[in-house]
């Protein structure tokens, strides 16, 4: 594992073209593979999850021409070969449960096999998944530690109304759907940004699509698919967190942001800090009066909170981004994480700064800000915006801290460290920390 080194209490100032949301960039990977025609993606993030699916594909066959520098990326599946048994899902990223879908149609198999996992943001079950491929008619044996899913012949339509609208399970119905015979419906899907693009992307290939940016989604199956070209937009999560980290080191930066219509909440979200965000020209940019502070309720004895929980809520991901606002802030602040029961541990760790955070229960922490903070060195659990969180504490503390562990930021983020000096922070990775 590799750390990342900061000498924090710089101002960061200056300008960022952010990446492409990687959660709509993997799915889409995973979809070249229902056609056998040239698909040409512009904006590919150089990041690990890309590289595990690109080595994925090049042992199936398939030819793939990536400029990783541009972000422009080339496949082609004319005629890949699988074989479950020595062609194993990329471990380490819970996107490779999206290739199974392509897998079945194409080759008739696929195996999952236990280490599918992405984030340790506590438990995350393969069950909703498994469903959506029975559904469509697939068969699924437990081998051990792996599940072995066949079917035979082609994807029958199916309806469907699932626990909960996970984005994944949502992904890997349409996947499904899109080349099954007849028309299926999905009831309480998901309908982040990254879900609506990967939509989005698909009918770029042909898949016929109704109800894109709801919780309700009609797939009417087509014969096949074909090639297309597509640009990504920029990844929200990455926009929030550089404009929050100029915010925390009391900063001026502004990041390319081309759709900020999905922004009123996250907008709200930052308000509550006293950090104002403004979109102009295809830019944002954070601006705070004065220093960070909670600002109070309008109902007294009541702490401010924000809440995490399936879009259109505030996104899950970007919590760790604000609990780091709110150590830094001036009051207390009620955070609650209603997704993941593993996704707050982390926030003892913080006490290493000199912050005050108090954990509730597993969904729940609430942050006393404005504590006078030094740098320190803290370990970062495996969730990409949790060591982002860290990075951003210490990045607002005169002195050098240490993030160790901090591999995860590469899942999401290139050139993280590279675009933080581009802005003044003196940083930089140590390996083999």
């Amino acid at each position: 594992m590799s750390d990342l080194v900061i000498d924090g209490g710089r101002p960061l100032q200056g300008r960022i073209l952010p990446s492409a949301n990687k959660n709509a960039v993997l799915p889409a990977l995973a979809a070249t593979l229902l056609t056998d025609e040239p698909v040409v993606l512009a904006g590919v993030p150089d990041i690990t999850d890309v590289r595990r699916l690109l080595a994925f594909f090049n042992e199936l066959g398939s030819r793939t021409t990536w400029d990783a520098a541009a972000g422009v990326l080339e496949l082609h599946h004319g005629d890949p070969g699988f074989d479950p048994h020595s062609h194993h899902l990329p471990a380490a990223m819970r996107s490779s449960v999206l290739l199974v879908p392509a897998l079945l149609a194409r080759f008739g198999t696929a195996r999952i096999d236990a280490d599918v996992q992405g984030c340790t943001l506590g438990a995350r079950e393969i069950d909703p998944h498994l469903e959506v491929f029975q559904r469509f008619g697939a068969r699924v044996e437990r081998n051990g530690e792996a599940w072995t899913v066949r079917i035979s012949g082609r994807f029958a339509a199916a309806d469907h109304w699932p626990d909960y609208a996970s984005v994944t399970a949502t992904e890997n119905f349409v996947l499904c759907a899109a080349t099954a015979r007849g028309s299926s419906t999905l009831t309480n899907a998901a309908c982040e940004p990254h879900v609506q693009e990967f939509c989005r992307f698909l009918q770029r290939l042909g898949a016929r699509i109704e109800g894109i940016g709801t919780s309700r989604l009609t797939v009417h199956g087509v014969d096949s698919l074909r090639g297309a070209a597509f640009r990504f937009v920029e990844d929200f999560h990455e926009v929030a967190t550089f404009l929050a980290l100029g915010a925390i080191t009391g900063g001026d930066v502004q990041v390319r942001h081309s759709t900020p219509d999905c922004w009123p909440l996250i907008d709200r979200t930052f308000a509550k800090f006293g950090v104002y965000t403004v979109h102009e020209g295809g830019w944002s940019r954070a601006v705070v009066e004065g220093r960070l502070r909670v600002r109070a309720q309008l109902t007294p004895h009541l702490l401010p909170k924000i809440e995490a929980a399936p879009w259109p809520y505030l996104p899950a991901d970007l919590m760790p981004i604000f609990i780091a606002l709110g150590i830094r802030a001036e009051g207390s602040m009620l955070f609650w994480n209603k997704v993941y029961d593993g996704a707050l541990a982390w926030t003892r760790e913080l006490a290493a700064f000199g912050a005050q955070v108090h954990q509730s229960d597993p969904h729940r922490v609430v942050t006393f800000g404005g504590r006078a903070l030094q740098p320190a060195t803290v370990t970062s659990p495996y969730i990409i915006r949790v060591a982002v969180a860290m990075l951003m504490v210490a990045a607002g503390v005169e002195g050098r801290s240490t993030i160790r562990a901090a591999d995860p930021i590469r899942r999401a983020h290139p050139r993280f460290a590279e675009n933080l000096a581009a802005l003044g922070a003196n940083v930089a990775w140590r390996e083999g920390g």
